[in-house]
């Protein structure tokens, strides 16, 4: 296994500091963007970089020599009454992500955005969408991962939708979007994220929630 210099946008949400532990145990180097203050929280033996995930100048200088970025950076919690802050916060920062990235020379853009199409959170899902577009227009190789809701702490009031996902994978009309829109586990979240950074892709490579649960990835998308 080839160590990997990962460097983390959003290392310190639940997502953020469960992939930093995993790529830590794993032998891999980790830098995490952090606001001033916010240091000790990410997992010892991951490197604080200070900066403000909204202002890309303020950390850009300092992403090489990662070969790999992930973007986690997101409105926490996201809801329909959040649409300003999905536009202010989650696209102003990947935009920002994204070419600082590009300009350090990263070789594997990770960038975490959402299942889609989906009959609720439309304004979440056209950022994410114009995201994903200006990540394929980079030229970078990068993968896409598409989750709908990960269960986590602090997250697991989706456990009681558990019978409707059943139920929708039963009906034939219902399977594919019981499939693409369903829940995750941190666990399973952690295990794809680190086997893509192991596994970089070559050119864009998408994954959905059913291969999120099965944690494997291709080279290729």
């Amino acid at each position: 296994m080839i160590s990997r210099l990962v460097f983390v946008a959003g290392g310190t949400g639940y997502i953020g500091t469960a992939l930093i532990g995993a790529l830590l145990e794993r032998g891999h180097r980790v830098r995490a963007l952090v606001r001033p203050g916010s240091e000790a929280k990410l997992p010892r033996g991951c490197e604080g970089v200070v900066g403000n995930a909204l202002e890309a100048k303020s950390y850009a200088d300092q992403v090489a020599p990662a070969d790999t970025f992930v973007q986690l950076v997101g409105v926490s919690h996201p809801n329909p009454s959040k649409t300003s802050e999905f536009a202010s916060v989650d696209r102003v920062s990947a935009l920002g992500a994204i070419a600082s990235a590009k300009s350090a020379q990263v070789k594997h853009f990770i960038y975490l955005s959402v299942a889609q199409p989906a009959p609720v959170m439309k304004s979440y899902i056209a950022v994410r969408r114009q995201c994903e577009a200006a990540l394929r227009a980079s030229g970078m190789n990068s993968t896409i991962v598409r989750p709908w809701y990960v269960l986590g702490p602090g997250h697991r009031w989706p456990y009681v939708l558990l019978p409707m996902y059943w139920v929708g994978e039963m009906i034939p009309s219902m399977r594919e979007a019981a499939r693409r829109l369903g829940l995750v586990k941190l666990r399973e979240m952690t295990t794809l994220l680190v086997s893509a950074i192991e596994n970089p892709s070559l050119g864009i490579r998408l994954i959905e929630v059913p291969q999120i649960r099965t944690g494997a990835v291709s080279l290729v998308g």
